[in-house]
């Protein structure tokens, strides 16, 4: 069954989900929180706790399914508490084909992942300046978002449209960061397709085994040349990076 969460603070809706899932735990419960929402021109941030699950009927599914597809949009993220193992590293496989951010929390951190959403929209994962010797230097701690590469566009957009010559990309990050999901991931490849014609030169400071690998690769098929660096040699990345070395 699902029943609606009402101790939750404004501008968060809640779901709490048990059992086995029927048709009828939709059209009772989920659909007119949606349509109500749509009406109202409201993003949703929704907290779904499942404390168990015992499956969920074929109508239930194809249900969820196409409602998903309909809606997807209308959500700014979903917080899922559950104890379930393996419902937890389903959803966390899923998270990355969302176009909004889907985190699971533990039952014990409930508070936090109400936190989570009211704190949405999140502070950015990427920061960025550019030096004045045409050095772009980016800093990534986590995982990038649609937003942070479109952020990072404009701002590469600007300095181009009054700095036409190629100039040098630093990338500093104590890991590959990756991508939140499969639209960030699209718009990443957008901006590489788009800017890498115009950078001589791209510097990975990052640590770890796997970017001295993804330079090689991108030396082959990008036009910029491409070399790591290890996470502490930034300052001599960015002389790399802006031709002085």
């Amino acid at each position: 069954m699902i029943e609606k969460i009402l101790d939750l603070p404004p501008g968060i809706d809640g779901l709490r989900s048990s059992g086995k899932l029927t048709l009828d735990d939709y059209d009772r419960v989920v659909v007119p929180l949606v349509a109500d929402a749509l009406r109202d021109g409201r993003p949703l941030r929704c907290l779904v706790e499942i404390p168990d699950f015992a499956g969920i009927t074929p109508a239930a599914a194809f249900e969820d399914m196409s409602l998903g597809l309909q809606v997807v949009r209308a959500f700014e993220g979903c917080a899922v508490v559950t104890d379930l193992d393996r419902l937890a590293d389903t959803t966390r496989v899923a998270a990355f084909l969302m176009p909004y951010p889907v985190r699971v929390f533990p039952s014990a951190q409930r508070a936090e992942a109400i936190a989570w959403l009211q704190s949405l929209p999140e502070l950015a994962r990427l920061t960025h300046r550019i030096r004045p010797d045409g050095v772009l230097v980016v800093e990534v701690a986590e995982p990038l978002r649609v937003q942070d590469v479109d952020d990072l566009a404009r701002v590469v957009d600007a300095w181009l449209a009054d700095h036409p010559a190629p100039h040098g990309l630093v990338l500093h990050a104590p890991a590959l960061p990756g991508w939140e999901n499969v639209a960030a991931l699209r718009a990443h490849l957008r901006f590489v397709a788009r800017h890498h014609r115009t950078i001589d030169r791209v510097a990975l400071v990052v640590g770890g085994v796997l970017p001295a690998v993804a330079a090689r690769v991108a030396g082959l098929i990008l036009h910029p040349q491409v070399r790591r660096f290890g996470r502490n040699d930034l300052a001599a990345a960015t002389a790399w990076a802006a031709g002085t070395r």
